[in-house]
């Protein structure tokens, strides 16, 4: 019976020790809406592959920028590249609650990272782990 609690608490300690604040509330992936704006037809394509027409959801890596382009039959293609910025309040909270291993984890898996919301109006925080990024067609008069 102690070799069972033992090892509970060996299994407990260590998922908290390799948790960290970014990866508790966030993770390291999020999830996109991306909507083509007064374009229902344009195919949207995710750092290169096609997610689908009009509007579309993927999951994607915190800790890379998006790039979406867009694609409607006579129309020249539009390309927009969202960046990720820094999530220091989540840095933060890692520093204090789980010291240097919160850093390191929070770094390693990329969940010291956002979409940089603040700083682009086209994209929109529903939630930590919830974005909608509205893609202006400027090349498409259709």
């Amino acid at each position: 019976m102690k070799k069972r609690a033992l090892v509970f608490a060996s299994i407990l300690s260590m998922s908290i020790l390799v948790s960290s604040c970014g990866v508790i509330f966030g993770g390291s992936r999020y999830n996109a809406t991306i909507i083509a704006k007064d374009h229902p037809n344009a195919k949207i394509y995710v750092n290169g592959e096609n997610i689908g027409t009009g509007t579309a959801t993927g999951t994607y890596y915190r800790n890379r920028p998006l790039t979406v382009q867009l694609r409607d039959e006579g129309c020249e293609n539009h390309q927009k590249t969202f960046d990720k910025a820094f999530r220091t309040g989540n840095f933060i909270l890692s520093i204090l609650g789980f010291g240097i291993i919160g850093i390191g984890v929070d770094l390693g898996t990329g969940a010291a990272y956002k979409p940089d919301h603040r700083n682009d109006a086209a994209i929109t925080k529903q939630s930590d782990k919830e974005y909608t990024f509205t893609v202006e067609y400027p090349e498409c008069n259709n």
